[in-house]
């Protein structure tokens, strides 16, 4: 019971610091990209110091057979950090929040074509009040600018439902040298992508801004995930799920509480929408639509 209660601990702890990784990407003057790669390269540096201080190894041969699916999630998950970064700076925290959360939905749906399963009519219906949800944020109370962020937080939640959708296939490497191996990957895809951009900016950094790239690589990446890692090992999985939408309403809460940020009522309705159905659809059928490797 005692390890259970110290597990849910310490997953409470880290969906509320991912919740709080739009204010710190806000305070890094580098292209979204850019900061996708510096926080890439700092977790995988930091898992491959918690790999052997927990004594694990990495599966080679699980490694070769699922190589291409491997690369294909670390690439998905390298874009997908790189569009939520730039959503945080188009439009509100909450918003871009809110939008990268439809992914679970995006899974949901996708699943009948994909591994042949049936959608119940409640599951029908999540989708639908979940889309509807949607509609309101991204059709009413926006400027053409916030349009532009909820964009890129949908282009998120697309990559974040193909690493889920992608780690579905792979079975014989573990969770932990998955996102390893996944992170490598993302950096693996992102140095070309930030040299045929715009390059290398980091020396350009203030002070501050060394700071919150620091927080988000470490403390955001590095720590958050080794925290996760050691929680849900001993949980159930659907209580980590309903545990992990701590994170989206930190976002809010940081959202509106510190950074001053607004969303119209419908907005504000469209996102509780959101997360209530996609939550709902978790409680009811006792499945997880997310997966510990696209946060």
């Amino acid at each position: 019971m005692k390890k259970v209660i110290n597990s849910r601990l310490l997953l409470v702890l880290s969906m509320t610091v991912f919740g709080t990784v739009g204010m710190f990407v806000r305070g890094i003057e580098l292209p979204s990209g850019e900061i996708a790669l510096y926080r890439a390269v700092i977790a995988t540096l930091m898992l491959s110091v918690y790999l052997p201080w927990r004594g694990e190894k990495i599966n080679l041969r699980g490694l070769k057979r699922e190589l291409w699916l491997l690369l294909l999630s670390g690439a998905a998950l390298g874009i997908n950090w790189m569009l939520l970064f730039e959503a945080y700076k188009r439009t509100t925290v909450s918003l871009a929040t809110l939008c990268y959360y439809f992914a679970p939905v995006i899974v949901m749906a996708l699943s009948p074509m994909i591994f042949g399963e049936k959608l119940t009519r409640k599951q029908i219906i999540c989708f639908v009040m979940s889309t509807l949800g949607l509609v309101m944020i991204t059709g009413i109370g926006g400027s053409g600018d916030d349009f532009i962020g909820i964009l890129f937080g949908l282009g998120a939640a697309v990559f974040y439902a193909a690493v889920v959708l992608l780690n579905k296939f792979i079975k014989r490497v573990e969770a932990v040298q998955r996102t390893l191996l996944q992170f490598i990957a993302a950096t693996t895809i992102l140095v070309p992508y930030v040299l045929m951009t715009g390059g290398v900016n980091i020396g350009r950094l203030d002070g501050g801004g060394w700071l919150n790239l620091l927080i988000v690589g470490i403390l955001h990446t590095g720590v958050a995930y080794c925290m996760y890692f050691a929680s849900i090992k001993d949980l159930a999985g659907q209580k980590a799920a309903i545990l992990s939408y701590i994170d989206p309403l930190v976002a809010v809460l940081i959202s509106v509480s510190v950074l001053g940020e607004r969303m119209s009522f419908w907005q504000a309705i469209g996102g509780v929408m959101i997360l209530g159905f996609t939550l709902l659809n978790e409680i009811t059928f006792k499945r997880s639509c997310h997966d510990q490797e696209g946060i």
